[in-house]
């Protein structure tokens, strides 16, 4: 316990339908080890990120030494990368954490009860749609995220899922690999010059990564959702 300089409500951390009190004074860890113990996956540090109260704002660290993960606010509309060392306030009353460890997506929600920022009521003419940090995706490439993310989008709530493969994606549409891979190069590519981080990959990169970080960026910035499943099974759909 930690010594606390300010009053400060508890925060909630959801996982996989369980819920994890945190108080001021406690330091909160999620990793293969700690208060959010999530096993059998060695992709995954020991210690990767931790919660904690100071002065009485609640932080977001990553103690990790590679692995990055995705923040967003609970309309996508803020979003940003937390670095191995980085770490970030929680301001908002609900703040989503996406974090890929080998080919496993997870996703923490951690609530708060007394939160920095408060979100006020919009009301647009165009029925609340909004272009701000709007990525213009056409048709085909917006499928080809979905395939990707179908798991993370068919999942109930915050927990993990496993990503398939570019080979086991293509099948579920019924394109040819190569087909695939271009689409997933072109998208990977105007995301890049939009300052996305994570989606050109070096000679130290695994194709696995691009991947895995195209679906955090796309489910946090609400690039796909699960209401645009069905477009899934109309790709796939013989003609008639």
């Amino acid at each position: 316990m930690r010594p606390v300089t300010a009053e400060a409500l508890p925060v909630t951390v959801e996982f996989a339908g369980e819920l994890f009190p945190v108080h001021p004074g406690d330091v909160f860890t999620v990793g293969r080890e700690g208060d959010l113990a999530i096993e059998d996956n060695l992709f995954l540090h020991r210690h990767f990120l931790s919660i904690h109260c100071a002065d009485g704002l609640w932080l977001l660290s990553n103690v990790g030494s590679r692995l990055a993960a995705t923040v967003t606010d609970s309309g996508g509309r803020v979003q940003a990368w937390l670095a191995p060392g980085a770490r970030l306030p929680l301001v908002f009353e609900t703040t989503t954490v996406v974090f890929s460890a080998g080919p496993t997506t997870y996703e923490i929600i951690v609530h708060a009860a007394e939160p920095t920022f408060r979100e006020v009521a919009r009301f647009d003419d165009d029925a609340g749609q909004s272009t701000i940090g709007e990525v213009p995706l056409t048709p085909s490439q917006k499928v080809m995220i979905l395939a990707l993310a179908e798991p993370v989008l068919r999942r109930e709530g915050a927990g993990m899922s496993e990503l398939p493969t570019s080979a086991q994606a293509s099948a579920r549409l019924g394109w040819t690999l190569t087909r695939f891979n271009r689409k997933l190069d072109n998208v990977c590519d105007k995301l890049d010059r939009m300052g996305v981080p994570g989606m050109r990959g070096g000679v130290r990169s695994y194709a696995t990564g691009r991947r895995v970080r195209l679906v955090e960026h796309a489910i946090s910035a609400r690039l796909v959702t699960r209401e645009d499943l069905p477009l899934l099974d109309a790709e796939a759909a013989p003609d008639d």
